[in-house]
């Protein structure tokens, strides 16, 4: 059986895909949540630090079991170099409301469009503050609307430098070969939904703000075990007019 890898948004932490995990494992799979808050201990999170944590957080797993990449949102764009560095057998990854990466060369974490934002909120020393802390309460309170959770989520966020989110993340010719999967929550990732409909990937959604992972853990585990059993693309297949999968 394969191991489960949720890798949380450097942006945010692990906490973020816990309650998954857990329902994951209830359900007799293996399930690890490698932490990339140990990364910012040491530096940015760029991204030969998210494959060492991600390796760490494997560690202690049946090193012949094959991983399933579980990606949320621009933890999406490591999976190219997790599947080369990671000394594991990949099989498969599932693009949790997550940015899907170029198909060779390299990917900006974020658009050059989303840049002067982003300049806006950073401190002389370009630092930005906590991603909660970048929008209004009525942008956060539907993302995370219980307060608890809420609280467990801003405190352990980190604070990154905003070259972090200048970093370009190689795409090495040929991942696109792996079996993906887009599972979508937010209407704000439509357009990587769409990106992964045209790549030919099995797409579901499970309606919801960018971090239902937290607000309904049962219905998104649900919905990485659907996925994670759909058909495996065959290699060299295109794509196709409708890669949804059936409800």
């Amino acid at each position: 059986m394969p191991v489960f890898a949720l890798v949380h948004s450097p942006s945010v932490g692990p906490s973020t895909w816990l309650p998954v995990a857990e329902r994951l494992r209830d359900a007799g799979h293996e399930a690890v949540v490698p932490s990339l808050l140990t990364v910012t201990d040491d530096g940015p999170p760029y991204w030969p630090h998210v494959v060492a944590a991600v390796r760490a957080g494997l560690e202690g797993t049946d090193h012949a079991a094959p991983v399933v990449l579980v990606p949320h949102s621009n933890a999406g764009l490591f999976v190219p170099v997790l599947a080369r560095d990671l000394g594991r057998s990949v099989v498969r990854a599932i693009f949790a409301d997550a940015s899907i990466p170029a198909e060779s060369g390299e990917t900006p974490v974020v658009g050059d469009d989303f840049l002067p934002f982003l300049h806006g909120l950073a401190d002389p020393a370009g630092m930005l503050p906590r991603w909660t802390d970048w929008w209004t309460e009525e942008d956060i309170a539907p993302v995370l609307p219980d307060p608890q959770i809420r609280r467990i989520v801003a405190d352990e966020q980190p604070t990154l430098p905003i070259g972090y989110y200048l970093e370009r993340v190689p795409s090495p010719g040929g991942w696109n070969d792996l079996d993906c999967c887009y599972l979508q929550f937010s209407e704000g990732y439509g357009g990587q939904a769409d990106e992964a409909r045209r790549r030919g990937w099995p797409v579901l959604r499970v309606p919801g703000e960018h971090l239902h992972q937290v607000v309904d853990p049962d219905a998104v585990a649900r919905a990485v075990l659907e996925l994670a059993a759909a058909p495996a693309r065959r290699q060299g297949d295109g794509p196709s007019p409708r890669s949804d999968l059936p409800r």
